[in-house]
């Protein structure tokens, strides 16, 4: 092929007219300037609006100089450093595209590039029986995931298709192209990788890399996804404007209230390459002048958007900001010398550092990297299809009430609280008979000989594992749940663990009891008591938690276990029911 292609990201840019001045003002000019960065209009060479930007920092020495002298003590070791990065943005059709070279696409702010550009291709053209890698956000974790399979596999084998995940990026082996590389490794196939941005083999002169943009953009526009990567789109980011403001005022009104575990942590999927390399990070909310931090505190953010006036907290945190830094520095020292040794890494808005969910009226949505998300109609289906039979109208488990005890709050008065959850586990244990308490008798884990797992709470007459959460938040069911998996698909898979827990129900229970070691179990019950007593239906559950026990019900089911959700009652709420039928 006379035509050469090398790898590069591209990105679709938004909000950025086709002419090479608005390119340029669409840039950080002061950050340009302060880089000393060279910049030049190449249109005519390009043959459609084009602007090129190249850049060299160079530092006297390697951050790692420090720590090589004090352990090699040869000062000839020492090596100096230099940051380079090119940047060209070009308009194909009038959308602005761009390419960066090094470090330059730090030259790109986070808010022009287009979130859904690459994934939208990513689902369209890579063969979904050969993906090589994805990553995805896991709701009501904050937590991103990634795995890498280079031979490929398929969706249904790699187990990415559930409702607690949220795919940011995508590669993989792609279907026939019309691009300039033609060919790959692979049995003649590319690969491409896509996120934010679309990393694939590009043609390195005008005409063909123009050529390819087109292909690509072709793809975008025309070429329906794959039925095995569609679910991809099923959660899709709110346009209404109406619709964009109510779903603020909520978030407004809620930033304004006490944490109520409905606002998490989240890490922005532009910032999570990053995250694991900073060392420090500044967050800016309202007029304050930036807080610097080690890491990233919810707790700040929270409090400075409760003291902004209603109205303009979500506000405050859009316009808000939290910048990560590398630091330079050898040796450790306080804070505040630090701020000249802080190399940037990149910097998002303050929104997209939590999570949160709210419904109007039927609809349910979700705030995630900044959006607003509406859970799709056939989505939200899926999930209460799945989770409403799992609450029935007669359990078939008898959970004793929760006990109430006398604790001192924050603020030093006492109040009535529920027990901890091990003495709940306990006084359950001893009021039902048969019954077996197994919190904290831990079984070993076979992947990691220095922890272990807790197979279960509770272990009935009738051989079901029961698992026992107060939770006030999505984040503990969403851990409670995933325990289940785990403890069923260990007796399942593992002898050792199956023996273990036998012994462990036949030296914690009194009469001693005895199962086979080769039990595996038929039926799990998850325990839960809701914050203030309030009755738990699939309703009243947290919707992040709905989708996580949605996914590990299926799962279970996958092994023949059924699964089933008891709300455990309090004394005050026994005691509230007597009083008023008294």
């Amino acid at each position: 092929m006379s035509s050469t292609a090398s790898k590069r990201t591209l990105y679709r840019l938004t909000h950025v007219k086709a002419t090479p001045e608005s390119m340029l003002e669409a840039l950080d000019v002061d950050a340009l300037d302060t880089l000393d960065a060279v910049v030049r209009d190449v249109s005519d060479h390009m043959g459609v609006p084009a602007l090129a930007v190249s850049f060299a920092v160079a530092k006297e020495e390697a951050a790692w100089g420090k720590d090589v002298l004090r352990l090699a003590a040869e000062s000839d070791l020492l090596q100096s450093e230099q940051r380079t990065g090119a940047l060209l943005v070009l308009a194909v059709d009038d959308v602005v595209y761009a390419i960066g070279f090094d470090q330059g696409y730090r030259l790109l702010p986070a808010q022009l590039k287009d979130a859904h550009f690459g994934l939208s291709f990513g689902i369209r053209a890579i063969n979904p029986r050969q993906v090589r890698d994805f990553t995805a956000s896991i709701l009501g974790q904050a937590r991103i995931d990634s795995s890498l399979i280079p031979a490929g596999a398929s969706v249904p084998a790699l187990g990415f298709r559930d409702h607690g995940r949220i795919i940011r990026h995508l590669g993989g082996y792609l279907d026939e192209v019309d691009l300039t590389a033609g060919s790959g490794t692979r049995n003649g196939a590319m690969t491409a990788e896509g996120g934010i941005g679309l990393r694939i083999k590009l043609g390195t002169t005008p005409a063909t890399l123009i050529k390819d943009i087109r292909a690509i953009a072709a793809i975008c526009e025309h070429v329906v996804p794959h039925p095995a990567l569609a679910f991809v789109e099923h959660i899709t980011a709110v346009k209404d404007p109406s619709l964009i403001d109510a779903l603020d005022a909520e978030l407004d009104a809620t930033l304004g209230r006490p944490a109520n575990g409905r606002i998490i942590t989240a890490v922005p999927f532009s910032q999570s390459t990053d995250l694991p390399r900073s060392t420090a990070c500044t967050i800016k909310i309202g007029s304050c002048p930036p807080h610097l931090r080690d890491e990233f505190s919810l707790d700040y953010v929270l409090e400075r958007a409760r003291v902004i006036k209603a109205g303009a907290r979500v506000t405050a945190l859009r316009q808000g900001t939290v910048e990560l830094f590398r630091d330079t520095l050898s040796a450790r020292t306080a804070l505040a010398p630090r701020t000249a040794s802080l190399e940037a890494l990149s910097k998002e808005t303050a929104m997209k550092w939590i999570e949160a969910t709210f419904s109007l009226s039927s609809r349910t949505f979700c705030l995630l990297d900044g959006e607003w998300y509406e859970l799709g109609a056939g989505y939200l289906r899926n999930v209460n299809e799945t989770v409403a039979p799992l609450f029935p109208d007669a359990p078939s488990v008898d959970l004793p009430r929760w006990p109430l005890v006398e604790k001192l709050n924050k603020k030093g008065m006492r109040v009535m609280r529920p027990v901890d959850e091990g003495d709940y586990n306990k006084l359950a244990a001893q009021a039902r008979r048969g019954w077996v308490c197994l919190d904290k008798k831990n079984v070993h884990n076979p992947f990691r000989a220095s922890n272990s797992v807790e197979i279960c709470d509770l272990f009935t007459e009738d051989d079901t594992l029961v698992l026992v959460k107060p939770a006030h938040s999505s984040s503990p069911l969403s851990h409670l749940f995933s325990q289940a998996r785990v403890s069923v698909e260990l007796l399942f898979e593992n002898a050792a663990v199956r023996a273990e827990f036998a012994r462990s129900v036949h030296v914690n229970s009194d009469p001693a009891r005895s199962i086979p070691e080769d039990f595996t179990p038929r039926r799990v019950v998850f325990a839960i008591l809701l914050k203030d007593g309030a009755k738990l239906t699939p309703d009243s559950l947290f919707p992040f938690s709905a989708i996580t026990l949605a996914q590990t019900a299926k799962a279970l089911a996958a092994r023949g276990v059924t699964v089933e959700v008891i709300g455990v009652e309090s004394e005050s709420a026994q005691s509230a029911m007597l009083d008023e039928a008294a």
